[in-house]
């Protein structure tokens, strides 16, 4: 038997949806699955799994969806899994003439699955590793516990540390990464001078070596953050794969990031998080795994908004000072 999974399209929800494909997994026993998504699982997700993706381009054009289902036909699926919510995920499916279309209802796409279950809004939110395997148990599955876990190859590991050697990392200190982006959008995202403030306590009283890290679109905050700092940190942002990113992350002592994908990614490493958390809402997104702790102010009147951009003052995040932020980060570092 021949399955594809439709994982989501961002990193963290890729990570939160692994538990939900080892229950797959378990659940039909030799079964060849398969993971279909952006072209970056293959770099986040090692072994196997990562030799049976197929790559998806954007589907936004009907000509990009009508290549992308002769590209999945020509695999002969007998059954393709939705774990996301799309229109155009479960045509997909269906133009590609899978079998088994299961998933989610909703987005008028109910017609296109063969076997589907209603969401349903929980309060207080479940956590999004949930989310998923509810589709599972609803589809008639039973679950296996759950984890999200990442392994890093050894080479992927020392190459990493190559380039923080290259980058003048002084190993006799621990690491600490600054992660200020949010691919998101800017109301995930705490100040770059709070994030400057905070890398000036670590230096100081702690005697860490601090890095940034981030995409390229995060280029400038990391250069901004760097600028006001007299020891120049380490500035990643950019200037890492996928892969490199967690390789990197698995040399960290501690991690202290916006919510946003490589938390996650680092959480599936183990190692210790700082998240930093504003529009959105810990319950559904905080790390799954210990060691993490979650920083957010309670009381906002307009929160959680999960706003790309704050319509006001942005006060989730202003609210947070770098101190508090320092003696979270600082109790990972005894």
């Amino acid at each position: 038997m021949k399955i594809v999974v439709r994982m989501p399209n961002w990193i963290g929800d890729v990570l939160f949806a692994l538990p939900a494909v080892e229950s797959l997994k378990a659940a039909y026993p030799g079964a060849e699955v398969w993971l279909a998504g952006n072209a970056w699982l293959k770099d986040l997700i090692d072994g196997d799994a990562a030799e049976r993706t197929v790559i998806l381009p954007d589907l936004r054009t009907w000509k990009a969806l009508r290549s992308a289902a002769r590209s999945i036909k020509s695999r002969n699926f007998d059954l393709g899994l939705l774990l996301t919510n799309s229109f155009s995920s479960a045509l997909l499916f269906s133009r590609a003439g899978i079998p088994e279309r299961w998933g989610y209802r909703g987005e008028g796409r109910r017609f296109l699955l063969t076997k589907s279950r209603p969401k349903k809004a929980e309060a207080p939110p479940a956590h999004m590793v949930y989310y998923y395997l509810r589709l599972l148990e609803g589809l008639g599955m039973k679950t296996v516990p759950p984890e999200i876990k990442l392994a890093v190859p050894v080479g992927v590991r020392e190459r990493a540390r190559t380039m923080l050697g290259d980058l003048g990392a002084d190993f006799e200190k621990r690491l600490v990464l600054l992660n200020p982006g949010a691919a998101f959008g800017p109301a995930k995202r705490w100040p770059a001078s709070r994030f400057a403030e905070l890398a000036q306590r670590l230096q100081d009283e702690k005697n860490v070596q601090v890095a940034l890290t981030g995409a390229a679109a995060d280029a400038s905050t990391a250069e901004a953050i760097s600028s006001a700092l007299v020891h120049k940190p380490l500035n990643l942002a950019g200037r890492t794969t996928l892969s490199e990113f967690l390789g990197v992350i698995s040399h960290a002592a501690v991690f202290v990031t916006n919510d946003t994908g490589p938390m996650h990614m680092a959480n599936a490493l183990r190692v210790p998080i700082v998240g930093i958390f504003g529009p959105t809402d810990p319950r559904a997104t905080a790390p799954f795994h210990a060691p993490a702790t979650v920083i957010k102010k309670e009381g906002i009147f307009c929160w959680p908004c999960l706003n790309r951009e704050c319509p006001f003052d942005h006060r989730c995040m202003l609210e947070i000072s770098a101190a508090e932020v320092f003696e979270a980060a600082a109790a990972c570092l005894p």
